[in-house]
């Protein structure tokens, strides 16, 4: 066979098994060489479809996905985080400062729901629900007796807005149970929880998170207090994990004067951004002193960090927490979402106001409070070696790195903190007792017309003898020296949680902060004249000095309230 006829006989043959084995190499390339190839987000777009196509078994891509972004995101630090759907809504719940549901605190008291208290003009008050009636059944499934939790009773009551829950409900001692059906509406929730006077002349503000709402919730009390003669304000953000920035600097606007450096951001790929008052504020003659704790972070150190630096205010308490990470947030079609640390903030005299973190370690971050109090932290001024000096717009050093730490620093008081104490509260026996005792009496407890009555009216009661009874019962044995030197404090827990449950929040924080020595203290700067903006700064400071280990109390955080 000629050269010539040989090439015509075989070249299509070679063209057909080259196009087959580049198909077929373009195929396993596709497979397993782009995962070697490609950097970055095409690894992870390769891994998860090779996994799809090639895996064993049958894969959920969506729940691996879902499982796997989170463990993605936190790896580059503490605060960076992908988060589902379910949790999206919680937490947009919180900024928002309302929740759909139907409008009732609650205490799974034994195993049963109990309504402690009604959401004014809410959805229950509609339908008729009332204060003590117990929740037996949810759309006709029975939850009384289910060791069920408050998670769960969250779960069960709050829904989308508009849509119906049928409840059998359980009222007095009539056995029959009465069927009400509530249809489900916005709750509002308050994030000033408090707003009172403390002395005549000067008013206290209790902030529990920065909310969308709670800078007119801030204004109304400021607005309130001062129409009933306050000239000075206790701004207590011990325990405020934080909120929205825009919120935060709108508060603390109030007491700044024009051009006063709030707060800034800076980062690698975000350019400076700077948040200066403008003059606007309604209290910038005012004396203002600001409480924050080891639990104080994110928008309460800045705007704790926005009073010392521009040396407006005095802070008392122990260095806060430490996050001054910028969020920036992308959502997605399905609800959720991820956010990403863009900046850090930094204070008017340049304080990072982000403790330090090492990647991978972020369980111990997570534990730094514990670690803290380990060391001695809130005993002593603070043990931290990190601390680093800085200057106030007056002058005035103050130290920066981890958190804010305040003016005066105020040790963490164990008085009355003994096991005997420690048990009842872990197991949470002294607010079920408060509502037991609540619940027996009150036909009794709501003949009164003030708070006030009826603190004076419980202080008579053998309220601590029951509670010991009470526990006794539930098997944690009475220990009459532990439970006499417990006694004030477990007295003033039990009456500002019943006082609680017949005139609210406000209330209780007017009643448990009534014995608070930190209050007391920081009064007692105020009338001194130690907090007065005009005053010269070494002056007002140098009786104050860092450090001095000064030991007060400060209040725990109450028993938490549910809301439905």
């Amino acid at each position: 066979m000629s050269p010539e006829k040989k090439i015509k006989t075989w070249l299509p043959l070679w063209i057909g098994l080259s196009i087959a084995l580049g198909i077929f190499i373009g195929s396993i390339y596709s497979q397993f060489g782009s995962i070697g190839k490609v950097e970055g987000t095409g690894k992870i777009d390769a891994v998860f479809n090779y996994i799809n196509k090639s895996y064993v078994d049958t894969v959920n891509m969506y729940q691996l996905v879902e499982e796997a972004l989170p463990k993605i995101v936190h790896e580059l630090d503490p605060h960076s985080a992908y988060i589902p759907a379910s949790e999206m809504k919680r937490l947009n719940e919180d900024l928002e400062g309302h929740f759909s549901g139907i409008g009732v605190s609650f205490y799974v008291l034994r195993d049963t729901i109990v309504v402690t208290s009604i959401v004014p003009g809410g959805p229950s008050e509609a339908a008729g629900i009332q204060q003590w009636d117990r929740i037996v059944n949810v759309n006709d499934t029975l939850i009384a007796g289910k060791k069920i939790t408050n998670a769960d009773v969250l779960q069960k009551l709050r829904g989308e807005k508009g849509s119906e829950v049928k409840l059998g409900i359980k009222r007095n001692d009539d056995s029959k149970l009465i069927n009400i059906t509530v249809t489900r509406g916005d709750i509002p929730m308050n994030s000033v929880q408090a707003a009172y006077m403390q002395t005549d002349a000067i008013g206290y503000i209790k902030v529990g998170t920065f909310g969308f709402n709670t800078f007119n919730e801030f204004i109304s009390a400021l607005s309130k207090l001062k129409s009933q003669g306050a000239r000075s304000f206790v701004i207590d953000l011990r325990g405020n994990s934080g909120g929205s920035l825009d919120v935060v600097v709108a508060m603390v606007n109030e007491f700044l004067n024009k051009g006063d450096l709030i707060v800034y951001a800076d980062g690698r790929n975000f350019p400076r951004q700077d948040n200066y008052a403008n003059g606007s504020g309604t209290s910038k003659e005012d004396d203002v002193v600001v409480l924050i704790d080891e639990l104080s972070a994110s928008a309460s150190e800045i705007f704790a960090g926005a009073i010392q630096d521009n040396d407006r205010g005095l802070v008392i308490g122990r260095r806060s927490f430490g996050k001054g990470l910028v969020q920036s947030q992308r959502s997605f079609p399905d609800g959720s979402a991820v956010r990403l640390t863009v900046a850090r903030y930094y204070t008017a005299s340049g304080r990072s106001i982000q403790r330090k973190y090492e990647k991978g370690k972020y369980d111990e971050y997570e534990l730094e409070a514990l670690n803290r109090y380990m060391q001695g932290d809130y005993v002593n001024s603070d043990t931290a070696s990190t601390l680093i000096p800085f200057k106030t717009e007056g002058g005035r050093t103050v130290f920066g790195g981890d958190g804010i730490m305040p003016d005066v620093f105020v040790a963490r008081d164990t008085v009355g903190m003994n096991s005997y104490f420690n048990s009842l509260a872990s197991r949470d026996f002294i607010q079920e007792y408060a509502v037991t005792y609540s619940d027996m009496h009150r036909q009794k407890l709501q003949e009164f017309r003030s708070a006030e009555e009826l603190v004076r009216f419980l202080y008579k009661q053998p309220l601590l003898t029951n509670l010991v009874s009470f526990a006794d019962n539930k098997g944690i044995r009475p220990r009459p020296y532990y439970v006499e030197e417990s006694r004030k404090l477990l007295e003033r827990q039990l009456v500002s949680y019943i006082v609680r449950n017949f005139f609210g929040e406000e209330s209780y924080f007017s009643i448990y902060m009534q014995d608070d020595a930190l209050m007391k203290k920081a009064v007692n700067f105020i009338e001194k004249g130690l907090a007065k903006p005009e005053s010269v700064v070494e002056e007002r400071y140098k009786s104050i000095s860092l450090g001095q280990g000064i030991s007060f109390s400060i209040p725990r955080e109450p028993g938490a309230l549910f809301y439905a």
